[in-house]
Parts: C-alpha cells; structure tokens; sequence
C-alpha cells in the first residue's frame, strides 16, 4: 500500500475534510471527556485527556472494564460524553451543532465482532457504505473494494459469502470496509479477541501493515506484545482513568504507576509479554 497524507491509497483526491486537515496538529485530541452509565451515575470515563499524532498508532492497554472501548465509542460518537470535548483535526466534533453522521465518515471503525451482513457478498459488505454515504459510484467502488481486498490477501474472494470464510478472513473483510471510506482515523476495538490463536498473527500482519503506510490508529488491545512492537504511544487504563501514557519502551519497560506494573507482571506470568 502506498502512503498518502490520510492513510494508504494514493490513487485518488483526498476528500474536502482530508485536505483542510491542519498540518502538525494532532488528528485525534481529548479534553477531560467523562462518560457515566445508568442511573447511579457509573463512571467509566473519569476526565480522559488523549492526543493522537497523525500517522502513529495510539495503543489503550488495561483490563477488561477499564474503558478502553467506551473510549474508541465517543471518539465516534457512538457514545455521548457528559463533560469535556472532542477534537478530529482541530474541529470540536462534540458540539451539538456537528452532524454525527459526517464525523463518522471521516473515522473507520473495526469491533472484534465482524458485523458483516450474512446475506451479502464481501464485494457488497465492503462497498456498501462507499455508495449508500458516500456516494461513490457503483464500478468506482468496487474497483476500490478489490483492490484492497487483494491487498489484504483476499484476492478472488470478492464474490464469497461470510460463511465460507474464516475468522481471520472475516475480519480482514470487516478492515477493509472500514479503509473503504478512506478514514483520517481508524478505532480498532479488540479485533482478535474472537478469534483463534492460530489466526491472530494474520490480523495482526494486516495492521503492521497499515502503520507502515501511515494511517493514524488507536487500537484497544489485549495483545501487548503486539501492542509493544507496533504503538507509538501506550496508555494504560484502570477504572476509566488513563494512570499511565508514554511509548512502549518505557511503559512495559519501566512503568511508573504501581497499578501499571501489576497488571504487566500478571500479564508475564500468563506468558502472554
């Protein structure tokens, strides 16, 4: 894949929104975001501050319940924050004014669940939203739809249907739909967490791939030694709090809090770093 300012894919113009990005500043910035559940007011998000740099790969790290994936859930506005902002590119995307539906195409999503449609091709899962939101041109994006399906090592499997295709392959489908808006951000959310172990590394080689060509990721992971070889920047996540940021070296090296270096010596003696 070669590299553009927006992520892979060099062929074509980038879209308005690419192209009036700010240059340097960063693609992704929270400001004490909070986010709360139900009716005792449970905190799950207790004033978040996060900067993302264009063309890095933001790794969250922490135990399940943490709030890693509430967080990738308001970078998209899936979720509404109760305090604080949301900035993509400088704009404040969490200003009522702002239409959720245009951020969301600026920012590709990928959840461990596939989210495939049964009854449709690969071809169509992937270029659905091109066409129905973006208003892509039926043959213009099925020639962007084989493209990266063959880029993603799914060459000749445009016409298969879900079923017929592995875990791995699901989810290399469900990536590439998610690239086929050509997203200034892309929010991956424990995408090999349903899969077998055997077909982990496969997922895994498909975003080593997408860093080398520059997109910018932030990606909620249980793998932290994948998330140590490929983040620019690790936070770790207790109780809806970012305790520990800083880059892989340091963080799973020498990690400052004390909450930090427990979970990585449990980590450890699970051989999973």
């Amino acid at each position: 894949m070669s590299r553009t300012d927006d992520g892979p894919v060099a062929s074509q113009a980038q879209t308005p929104a690419q192209a009036q990005a700010p240059a340097g500043g960063p693609v992704l910035r929270m400001e004490s975001v909070r986010k709360t559940y139900g009716r005792g007011g449970t905190v799950v998000l207790r004033d978040v501050d996060l900067e993302v740099a264009p063309h890095t790969v933001t790794a969250l790290i922490g135990a399940s319940g943490s709030g890693k994936s509430t967080l990738l859930r308001c970078a998209n506005l899936l979720e509404e924050i109760d305090d604080g902002a949301i900035f993509l590119d400088g704009e404040e995307i969490t200003d009522p004014r702002v239409d959720p539906d245009a951020v969301r195409r600026r920012i590709g999503v990928v959840f461990q669940a596939y989210n495939l449609f049964p009854h449709m091709s690969v071809l169509d899962n992937v270029t659905l939203a091109p066409r129905r939101v973006h208003g892509v041109a039926r043959a213009e994006a099925a020639e962007r739809a084989r493209e990266l399906l063959a880029r993603l090592g799914l060459d000749g499997r445009a016409d298969e249907y879900p079923d017929r295709l592995s875990g791995g392959q699901q989810q290399r489908v469900a990536i590439a739909r998610a690239l086929a808006g050509r997203p200034r951000l892309l929010l991956l959310d424990e995408i090999t967490a349903a899969l077998d172990p055997e077909l982990v590394g496969e997922v895994l080689r498909v975003v080593r791939d997408l860093k080398e060509d520059g997109m910018t990721m932030v990606i909620a992971t249980h793998e932290m030694g994948f998330a140590r070889e490929v983040a620019d920047q690790v936070c770790f996540l207790e109780g809806g709090v970012v305790l520990e940021r800083g880059a892989p070296g340091r963080v799973f090296g020498e990690p400052e809090h004390p909450r930090t270096r427990q979970f990585l010596q449990r980590i450890i003696e699970a051989g999973r770093l």
